[in-house]
């Protein structure tokens, strides 16, 4: 027996974020719309369309939110609720190098703490922190899912694993 999905009605009081709404070329909007074809339900497609907006505007600003909010037919609150939920969406800008030192159990007892601490003293910031040219953000995630391979971080969709301060620093010097 299949229940009939509940229409979510908006908000009595809704949440004013501004009224500028986000606008992409068409091509994006065509892979927005060859997304949006894959599920029955639009609103399943809120994470894949997130990525689209994040890589366009390099992360989910509140116009960004604003589209997806039209675009879904959702309430704001109903894509903040998704965005806050996953670390690699962004809902601040973040350098064009994010480096997420994974902080879990595994990672933790094999010295993550170094990890981080040898970054931020090498990039001159702490975590949550971008340089001052905007190249790198260093931030502490839940696990990562390498956790026989640790301590690790991931930088932006890379994963560098078994690091020590040396490795930490060629991946660095790799960066450019």
């Amino acid at each position: 027996m299949t229940l009939p999905l509940t229409q979510i009605q908006p908000l009595s009081q809704p949440v004013n974020i501004g009224d500028e709404v986000a606008t992409f070329s068409a091509a994006v909007e065509a892979e927005i719309d060859r997304h949006l074809a894959k599920y029955p339900v639009q609103r399943s497609a809120i994470l894949p369309l997130m990525f689209i907006v994040q890589r366009e505007r390099g992360y989910l600003d509140p116009p960004g939110v604003a589209y997806l909010a039209k675009r879904l037919a959702l309430r704001i609150t109903d894509i903040w609720e998704v965005a806050t939920f996953y670390s690699m969406i962004y809902t601040e800008p973040v350098g064009k190098y994010h480096i997420q030192v994974c902080r879990t159990l595994s990672c933790k007892i094999r010295g993550a703490g170094a990890i981080t601490e040898h970054c931020a003293q090498k990039l001159g910031i702490r975590p949550g922190e971008t340089t001052a040219d905007g190249r790198f953000t260093l931030s502490e995630v839940e696990c990562l899912g390498s956790c026989g391979t640790a301590p690790m971080f991931q930088i932006n969709f890379d994963y560098y694993e078994n690091l020590t301060p040396e490795r930490v620093d060629q991946i660095l010097k790799s960066l450019g």
